[in-house]
């Protein structure tokens, strides 16, 4: 799913914050933020921009000089990231949507509707930290269109669907803080991506190294089927490597059979592991309910790592069984101590 930085979206509910007379909380899908009191109405549609939203140096953007700006090489912006105020966390930014009245057509703005998307018309863009060298590679192309990206919807982009996804049961997984990185066989060629692109193999590529060390071309060939790994790099020269592992490794979270293009069962991708005697990432559960909330879920999220209990989690991601539904749900605690 193709994320949408900036687009229109409804005013769920706005509450106060206890002691702040000037702000209070909007909820929009899933996601909380502050807003100046009294600016938005309930039901009303805005302008929300989500977290890791790069935005362009521009008049109506300076007031975010003072939290949010972020040089990137030549490149001049605000970065929007979680923060708390007076207690309250806040994710994102909302804008009226008149804001857009002089970017595009003359009164197309008046009717826009929700979920529409404007990060163009706003010139806003992803923020991308620097990636090492050792893990940008050589690109030998863009990422397999017969292969799956990894990377899962958070849940306050889900709260229209939340409700359905209680009748269902999952499993969770923790969320590493690490590099996606996607090994497959197809038609008997072996290649290894990162999480947008094929790398050629080169020396010193950590990608292509893991892969050599676990001899995952040999024994994918062995298999005899068309299939992909997903999991995470972790380790020296990774995210700060917060789970202080010696050298490099991957912890994979999922299997996908290109023929059928489907994702592995949680029995098929677990029994997969152990014939092909790789590490999965930690398995937190295998039969959890989800709770009544979206607040509770990230509530759960919190927590210290498996793989190092000095460390705060990323987050969770959670799967039903037939891997056919799946989303993550970031830490705010871990938002916060990060970002």
């Amino acid at each position: 799913m193709e994320r949408k930085l900036a687009s229109i979206q409804k005013i769920d509910n706005l509450s106060p914050i206890d002691g702040a007379d000037l702000i209070e909380v909007a909820t929009v899908k899933g996601w909380k933020l502050v807003v100046k009191k009294g600016e938005y109405s309930v039901g009303e549609n805005a302008i929300y921009c989500e977290i890791d939203s790069y935005l362009p140096v521009r008049e109506e953007f300076e007031f975010l000089r003072k939290s949010s700006y972020k040089k990137m090489g030549d490149q001049e912006g605000f970065r929007l990231k979680t923060i708390k105020l007076r207690g309250q966390i806040s994710q994102g930014l909302l804008l009226p949507i008149s804001i857009l009245k002089d970017k595009i057509y003359p009164d197309q703005y008046k009717n826009l509707q929700v979920g529409d998307e404007v990060s163009e018309a706003l010139g806003v863009w992803k923020y991308e930290p620097p990636i090492p060298a050792e893990l940008s590679g050589v690109m030998k192309g863009s990422f397999p269109s017969f292969l799956q990206k990894t990377d899962e919807e958070r849940i306050q982009n889900l709260a229209d669907v939340f409700e359905n996804f209680k009748k269902s049961m999952f499993y969770v997984t923790e969320k590493l803080d690490g590099s996606s990185a996607t090994y497959y066989i197809n038609n008997g060629l072996f290649g290894v991506c990162s999480r947008n692109l094929e790398l050629l193999e080169n020396e010193g590529n950590s990608f292509w190294k893991v892969a050599r060390q676990l001899s995952l071309e040999e024994k994918l060939k062995e298999l005899c089927i068309n299939i992909c790994l997903q999991g995470e790099l972790i380790g020296e020269g990774i995210q700060g490597n917060p789970y202080k592992l010696k050298g490099q490794q991957v912890k994979f979270f999922n299997g996908f059979n290109i023929d059928e293009q489907r994702k592995l069962s949680l029995i098929e991708f677990i029994e997969l592991a152990e014939r092909l005697g790789i590490e999965t990432v930690p398995v937190l559960s295998v039969d959890y309910k989800l709770p009544n909330t979206i607040d509770e879920l990230l509530v759960y999220a919190d927590g210290k790592s498996a793989l190092n209990p000095n460390a705060n989690r990323e987050g969770v991601v959670i799967r039903n069984h037939g891997c056919t539904i799946s989303f993550k749900v970031i830490s705010n605690n871990f938002l916060l101590k990060s970002e």
